[in-house]
């Protein structure tokens, strides 16, 4: 089971960007803390974006060692560790999903590459800044109710329920703001 985010990181930890760098020169102490700090939003997208519970656990574990793997590819000028761990993530789910025999709902792949262009990318540590910095950009030409609800849901594995009580709106604004929103990110990143 994926555990739990307790808190944001005390001022004694060490800030995001710089565990990935530490990642990235093999450190394993800093491995376990990016694993600790971001397991539970990777794991909240991929739920939300596979929804085959057998496997997701298993796909997130496959993203952090592609993280592992691909470290030195990470620019902190370029985009947050949450956003390349988030872009990692993205692929993998993707590259799952193609792979299987399975529908997901249309409106939750952003990015419908197939499996082998996919690896060819994820072999391009510029394609993961890139995409990271893609999505950023795309984030913030959405409103800030349909950015919110989407980070939260797709980001932070949050229910349509769960979205609307924090942040105090109905139901079917959010769905219909998650929904105009992917509908605009896919626009705006180039996906038919």
């Amino acid at each position: 089971m994926i555990p739990k985010r307790s808190s944001e990181p005390s001022g004694g930890s060490t800030p995001d960007e710089a565990l990935v760098l530490q990642v990235a020169r093999g450190n394993e102490a800093a491995f376990e803390q990016l694993y600790d700090r971001f397991a539970p939003q990777v794991f909240g997208l991929v739920s939300r974006l596979m929804r085959d519970e057998a496997h997701n656990e298993e796909v997130t574990q496959k993203i952090f060692v592609d993280a592992w793997q691909h470290a030195a590819s990470f620019d902190p000028r370029r985009t947050t560790a949450l956003t390349w761990l988030l872009t990692i993530a993205h692929r993998c789910a993707v590259d799952q999903i193609h792979s299987t025999p399975q529908c997901p709902e249309p409106d939750l792949i952003i990015d419908a590459r197939t499996p082998q262009e996919s690896d060819h990318r994820l072999e391009d540590g510029t394609a993961f800044q890139n995409e990271g910095e893609r999505m950023t950009t795309a984030l913030r030409q959405l409103t800030k109710a349909q950015r919110e609800a989407i980070q939260l849901a797709y980001f932070g594995g949050l229910t349509h329920c769960e979205i609307a009580e924090h942040l105090q709106l109905p139901v079917g604004t959010v769905q219909s703001g998650i929904r105009d929103g992917m509908k605009k990110l896919r626009d705006l990143m180039g996906v038919a």
